[in-house]
């Protein structure tokens, strides 16, 4: 017997010696007959004819089956039979309809392939093949900085947040910086459009150049900070890291201290350059900008010691603000954390509410909760406290003061400790996924207008103005909110469906498109594009001008140039089947199985039924699959048994999955197995009530060569008459089978799978399998012959006249009806009925001879669908996946179960996408094509504005207003304003002094129109421990006024100069 990796040879059948005119010719794709004489009755005693199927009480809970429920045709007297040969003659009226024959496709692997039987196709686009293309129609063409890696390679290098940071005196040259479970990552994005230099790990082969840091506990969160030059990353150990955005990351962080005992989830930078960090229980701490300059500044060997002054140089908010043991702030996470510039606020939110703080003074403003309404204790507490701010950061800024303790009456402790205790329980049911999770807070930003946009699980959308009042709610989109970016005029939502959506500040939808398979997890806006991290790893860019004139000609000429990014694959899949009906096979029976017809099979797949039966094993096993389990010990025993076979051939299982009697696995050869990625399993339960796994399908997805197959292993009603009942099975698999994506880590919210159907850009909802580049059914689909009796079967058997036994299928029936399996195809057989056999018997005579005399049937069967709407398709962009059979066959000398073993091999020809060749293409016409480089010049050509002056001078409290005008007509400008503060040693310092209060500090000008900016001094109280400056001495700092376009990063800088002196009666001022 040849080994699995063996090609197979023609081996002896039970049949083969029987004469060769003994049979007849029959074709499925030309059925033709011999002359028929006068039919004459036959003069054997028939038995009695089994019912025809017919309809059963609809039980789906899906609609769409109901058409699942018409009657098949009802039963006929006996028909005349062929004298010489007993063969049926059957009349126009029952003869089924003219079977649909698909020719192999073209090329050379699919030459000596089998025709297919095709059914008929379904009306409804839920059964066909899913559009697919270079370019998609329906989305601007994206640089894809880093293609979707495979996700068995993220394994603990998952990405999760992405800043973008410009290098001082790096001109326009930007930098993108992606934090994840490995460190951090940096992309030079002048290099955006060349090939590594070096060769990359698995997943990153497509990627453009990068560099990263040296392993570190996984990072959280990232904050740019383009004033100091340095990249802030939060870790999950504690740990604050500063990188230097102009250096290599590999060399090591800036700096970094352990600023909390759990993770850091949210970092922001203040306009007054502190550094706020959030973390678990409602923890906010506020590091000095004066501690990081200097460590900032300091020497490598000093950095251990400036790095201890920065650890301790901090303020404890939660502590600040808690009285008398209570805090009014919510004890959950801080998951966000949002400086708003405009006002000099921070805005830190939680599960379900926000805390609004001044940045300046670090003083509690305001808690709201997601509807607008202010905590109740906020306001009580501030009522009853009798300390003003001053005090209590002198209390809470220097460890070496005591607390004084405020009269707080029985009364009062009570009702804190009650809302303690209510927190503590909500912050639990919120990490649980309990409670009101659909208004979870799960993205925060802030628009150039001074607006604050939040986005919900729910996928609503929340503006509120500065002062933490709730405005409006915009509904566009129900997949829930996940990131929102925001530059010039419009507003960018990334969905956990993978949707972007584009939004003008006023709420108005603009565009959308399907960004990616999976949620957008961060963006981030830098070189005039808008960068998304998408879940599954991948990162692709946007213009910010999307969607626009220069989207239609950047696809054009990329469809143009196809053909050098498009290379095709050629892989043989065998799949195999078998009712094992609670046997163990011997291993002779599994060599003769899995005997392999080529050695060029890449991959083994194995549906496996009945492994284990039994009316405890099944309620035990519904009960597992409630809480995430499966397996059994004969299913371990089969995986090891068919393993073993294969593992001496280079393969490796690569995925499995088992619900009650149903089992399935996929085996890979090693070289192979970069190849296979993403495998995802899930399971549909068909028996009683749609809850026990007697019936009912088991599925493995996968991406191979980056397409994706799905393996579907399904065992359906029995019985000759369950018909309906079993068209209603795969209707009910096909339409609710959703696959589990597996996770790890704190990304576990992060890249589950969608609630088990997509959203198509049209609305309307699909299974998950309508978007499989490739499906294959296999199993027990427990259809039988229909209108032959037992007698007759068997003779027409005997004599191997399997096509005009088919006409009797009651499957092939079902699929020229269109009632089930619609849009599949079955490569033509000439095996005998693999059901019902005597165990342990061999050959043609094994067939069941009980009392019963139950009628052969072929149940066991292998169906699929590949890219291909007609026969003729070759395999392109467009239809990715061609496929063709070259061998269906049964394993008769396999006799342990009561089913025979089937296998069918598949020969596949898959397009695929070279990425890194695709995006060399897209850096071409970006900048060779003269019609794109003209729209973006128009885009990059910010308009004129003018400052009233550069030299401003303060007088005491007096304010003092200057002016940004906007010269243009046409277009609209937006600036922001960035502050520098010198120092002891002469240097400045990043951030507004905080003796400067700037309003506006960021902002829009429409054409023709002028924005007033008002600076005034405002010193603080009690704060001396960090004020580097005496009361009489002179205070100056520079401003920056940064001005951009709605659509290009790029930006043009003002200089201001700002003094503040005391009136001339109090405290003389000198001019240097």
């Amino acid at each position: 017997m040849a080994d699995p990796g063996e090609a197979a040879t023609p081996s002896a059948s039970p049949w083969d010696d029987v004469p060769d005119d003994f049979f007849l010719s029959v074709s499925i794709s030309s059925p033709s007959s011999p002359p028929v004489p006068a039919p004459i009755l036959s003069t054997s005693p028939s038995p009695p004819q089994p019912p025809r199927s017919s309809s059963l009480p609809f039980t789906s809970t899906h609609s769409s089956a109901a058409s699942f429920s018409d009657s098949l045709h009802q039963a006929t007297p006996p028909e005349p039979i062929h004298p010489s040969h007993s063969l049926p003659v059957f009349s126009a009226a029952s003869r089924p309809a003219a079977a649909d024959v698909w020719r192999p496709p073209p090329g050379p692997h699919h030459s000596n392939s089998l025709p297919e039987f095709a059914a008929s196709a379904s009306a409804s686009h839920v059964h066909r093949p899913p559009p697919r293309a270079a370019l998609r129609a329906d989305r601007p063409p994206p640089l894809e900085l880093r293609p979707r890696p495979p996700r068995e390679s993220q394994a603990g290098t998952a990405l999760r947040a992405l800043a973008c940071c410009a290098a001082p005196g790096a001109g326009t040259s930007t930098h993108l910086w992606a934090a994840g479970d490995a460190g951090v990552r940096v992309w030079d994005l002048a290099d955006a459009f060349r090939s590594p230099t070096s060769r990359r790990r698995w997943g990153d082969e497509a990627s453009a150049p990068f560099r990263e840091s040296r392993r570190t506990p996984p990072a959280l969160c990232l904050v740019a900070d383009p004033a100091r030059g340095v990249v802030w990353s939060g870790h999950a150990n504690g740990r604050i890291m500063a990188w230097g955005a102009d250096r290599d990351p590999g060399s090591g962080e800036c700096i970094g201290w352990d600023a909390h005992p759990g993770p850091v989830f949210a970092l922001a930078v203040s306009p007054y350059g502190d550094l706020w960090s959030g973390s678990e229980g409602g923890i906010i701490k506020v590091w000095y900008r004066e501690a990081i300059e200097k460590s900032l500044a300091s020497q490598r060997e000093e950095k251990c010691k400036t790095s201890l002054l920065v650890e301790r140089s901090f303020i404890d908010l939660w502590t600040m603000v808690s009285d008398g043991g209570a805090c009014p702030l919510p004890a959950v996470d801080v998951k966000l954390l949002l400086s708003d510039n405009s006002r000099s606020k921070v805005w830190s939110a939680g599960y379900l509410s926000f805390a609004l703080w001044d940045s300046r003074t670090k003083e509690l403003l305001k808690v709201v909760n997601v509807d607008g309404q202010v905590d109740s204790r906020f306001d009580f507490l501030s009522d009853q406290d009798p300390y003003g701010y001053e005090t209590k950061q002198n209390l809470f800024s220097s460890p070496k003061k005591e607390k004084a303790r405020s009269p707080v009456n029985f009364f009062q402790r009570s009702r804190n400790a009650l809302m303690g205790a209510a927190d503590a329980v909500r912050r639990v049911a919120a990490k649980a996924g309990f409670g009101d999770d659909t208004r979870r807070i799960e993205a925060l930003a802030m628009s150039m207008d001074g607006m604050i946009w939040t986005g919900s699980a729910n996928g609503s959308l929340a503006k509120w103005d500065g002062s933490g009042n709730r405005l409006q709610e915009f509904q566009q989109h129900s997949s829930s909110v996940r990131s929102i970016c925001i530059f010039g005029t419009r507003l960018w939502v990334g969905y956990m469906d993978g949707n972007i959506q584009i939004f003008d500040l006023e709420g108005n939808l603009l565009g959308g498109w399907i960004a990616h398979s999976s949620p957008i997890l961060s963006m981030t806006v830098g070189s005039s594009y808008i960068f998304t991290l998408a879940g599954h790893g991948g990162v692709s860019g946007w213009k910010l001008s999307s969607p626009g004139p220069a989207d239609i000609i950047l696809r054009s000429e990329l469809m143009e140039k196809e053909t050098s990014f498009k290379n095709i694959e050629y892989l043989k899949v065998m799949v195999c089947s078998w009712n094992v009906g609670q046997e163990k096979a011997s291993y002779e029976s599994l060599r003769s199985w899995l005997k392999f017809p080529t050695a060029e099979v890449g991959v083994v797949v194995v549906g496996l039924q009945e492994v284990e039966m039994g009316a405890g094993f099944l309620a035990m096993s519904a009960a597992k699959e409630t809480v995430g389990l499966e397996g059994s010990p004969n299913g371990e025993l089969w995986l090891d048994a068919i393993g073993q076979i294969l593992k001496g051939h280079s393969f490796e299982r690569v995925g499995s999955r088992q619900m009650a009697g149903l089992l399935t696995a996929v085996w890979v050869r090693t070289s192979l197995k970069h190849s296979v990625s993403d495998i995802d399993n899930a399971a549909v339960a068909c028996g009683l009530g749609r809850a026990i796994g007697n019936k009912g399908a088991v599925g493995l997805r996968m991406r191979i060569h980056d397409r994706t197959i799905c393996f579907i292993n399904c065992h359906f009603a029995a019985h000759m008459e369950a018909v309906s009942r079993r068209n209603e099975d795969f209707d009910h698999v096909f339409r609710t089978m959703t696959f589990a994506t597996p996770s790890s880590g704190l990304l576990t919210t992060s890249i589950s799978s969608s609630a088990g159907q997509l959203l198509r850009a049209n609305g309307s909802r699909m299974p998950e399998l309508s978007d499989m580049d490739m499906i294959v059914f296999l199993g027990d689909f427990n259809y039988r012959l229909y209108d032959i009796s037992y007698d007759e079967a068997m003779s027409l058997i005997s004599r191997r006249c399997f096509d005009w036994l088919r006409k009797n299928d009651q499957l092939r029936a079902e699929m020229i009806s269109g009632r089930v399996f619609q849009g599949l195809r079955e490569g033509d057989f000439k095996f005998p009925p693999t059901y019902k056999f005597e165990k342990h018997k061999a050959g043609l005579s094994g067939y069941d001879c009980s009392e019963k005399r139950r009628i052969p049937a072929w149940c066991d069967r292998i169906l699929y669908r590949d890219s291909r709407a007609s026969s003729g398709t070759e395999c392109s962009l467009d239809c990715p996946v061609v496929c063709s059979v070259s061998l269906y066959d049964s394993c008769m000398e396999a006799t342990d179960s009561d089913h025979k073993p089937v296998k069918c091999l598949f020969n596949l020809d898959v397009a695929r996408l070279d990425k890194q060749a695709m995006r060399q293409k897209y850096g071409e016409i970006m900048s060779s094509n003269k019609k794109v480089s003209h729209l973006l010049q128009g885009l990059e050509a910010f308009p004129e504005a003018s400052i009233s002056t550069n030299d401003i001078i303060l007088q005491d409290q007096t304010p003092y207003v200057f002016k940004l005008q906007n010269r243009s007509k046409e277009d609209t400008a937006c600036f922001e304003i960035i502050g520098h503060a010198p120092n002891s040693s002469g240097t400045h310092f990043s951030g507004f002094p905080t003796w400067l209060k700037v309003l506006p500090a960021v902002g829009i000008i429409y054409p023709g129109q002028t924005v007033e900016v008002t600076l005034q001094h405002g010193d603080l109280r009690g704060t001396s421990g960090n004020n580097l400056y005496g009361a009489n001495e002179e205070k100056t700092a520079r401003l920056t006024v940064k001005v951009t376009g709605l659509y290009s990063t790029v930006a043009k800088y003002h200089g201001v100069r700002v003094q503040h002196q005391k009136s001339r009666s109090t405290f003389p001022f000198r001019r240097p």
